[in-house]
């Protein structure tokens, strides 16, 4: 299944119907617009745009790299300590619901390409290897 997960037939439809109240709102912001003032958008519960595939991939193996899998992960991953992502809850009604879901998005990404480091160390957190950006796939 995972070589058959795309953007426009699995990702896209899975996050309009779980992210786009926040994430498409008609003032979302792209996520350089939203880092020029995190404050703002926070407080009116307006994330960064993950509307089309250009945008999303900002998030996954852009200049935000990780944000998408750091925020939507389940806590599983040995750089999380157990402690799920805070858009993790909003992936499903169920745990096997948001287990399902979470499954799609990193069979997209691709085996390996699950990554929470950003593109800089941050604390404990190594900065992603070019090993780990070449094993993303997010086919489109």
């Amino acid at each position: 299944m995972a070589a058959d997960v795309t953007y426009r037939a699995d990702v896209e439809p899975l996050l309009k119907k779980y992210c786009y109240d926040c994430h498409a709102a008609p003032d979302a912001p792209s996520m350089a617009e939203f880092k020029l003032d995190e404050a703002k958008y926070k407080k009116e519960k307006v994330g960064p745009r993950t509307d089309t595939y250009e945008h999303l991939l900002q998030l996954i193996n852009g200049k935000s790299t990780g944000a998408f899998m750091r925020r939507l992960d389940d806590g599983t991953n040995p750089l999380a300590k157990g402690k799920p992502g805070n858009m993790y809850k909003y992936l499903g009604d169920t745990d096997a619901e948001r287990a399902a879901n979470l499954k799609i998005l990193k069979d997209w990404v691709g085996e390996g390409g699950w990554n929470l480091n950003r593109m800089s160390a941050r604390g404990d957190v190594p900065a992603l290897t070019k090993e780990q950006m070449d094993k993303v796939k997010v086919k489109y």
